[in-house]
């Protein structure tokens, strides 16, 4: 993703208190202690039986290194709409291709301070979506993936909130119930 000139640097939406864009940052440069409110999201992935797709953050990660987490996660680009976003993030980071892209909790907002003191502080829509493809996930990026039951997973997060993401463990905190695109049949796709 591009900042609109000739860089290929990440950058992500900085935000108001009141969740509007107000600049933006090189992604490098934004996750800190002080780091300020931006724009992210969240993916729950389903195969097209139903189980979901969970990650483990690559041990190389700045934040939450090694810890379980939903299918994955991102930083819309400058001017990216959001299913844009996440259709591209899937395929950065997970080398898959999706569909029936559906928000479930499109206000969702969060913050939370990492072992290491940096802070993650973001307007994070959630999105469920169905995998099209085979997984070809990166290294950097995710270290081992697993399908689960998504009543399983959140019975786990309910017992042993510490093995998983905070952010995952506010989502699914959150969420009535946690199901693939094909078995709620409510909403539109994104």
């Amino acid at each position: 993703m591009t900042s609109g000139s000739s860089s290929t640097e990440e950058h992500v939406v900085l935000l108001s208190e009141a969740g509007v864009p107000v600049g933006s940052a090189p992604k490098a440069t934004v996750h800190t202690a002080d780091t300020p409110l931006h724009l992210g999201f969240s993916c729950y992935l389903f195969d097209p039986a139903g189980q979901l797709l969970l990650t483990r953050r690559a041990l190389t990660k700045q934040t939450w290194p090694g810890v379980w987490t939903n299918s994955f996660c991102g930083h819309p680009g400058l001017d990216e709409e959001l299913p844009d976003a996440v259709r591209r993030r899937a395929r950065e980071e997970l080398g898959a291709e999706l569909t029936e892209i559906r928000a479930v909790l499109p206000d969702f907002r969060y913050r939370a301070v990492d072992a290491s003191g940096v802070v993650e502080n973001e307007i994070c829509p959630v999105f469920t979506a169905v995998l099209t493809s085979e997984l070809d996930p990166v290294h950097a990026e995710v270290s081992e993936f697993m399908w689960a039951d998504a009543p399983a997973l959140q019975r786990a997060v309910t017992d042993v909130p510490f093995a998983f993401s905070p952010w995952m463990v506010e989502q699914l905190a959150e969420m009535d119930r946690l199901e693939s695109p094909r078995q709620s049949g409510a909403g539109a796709p994104a």
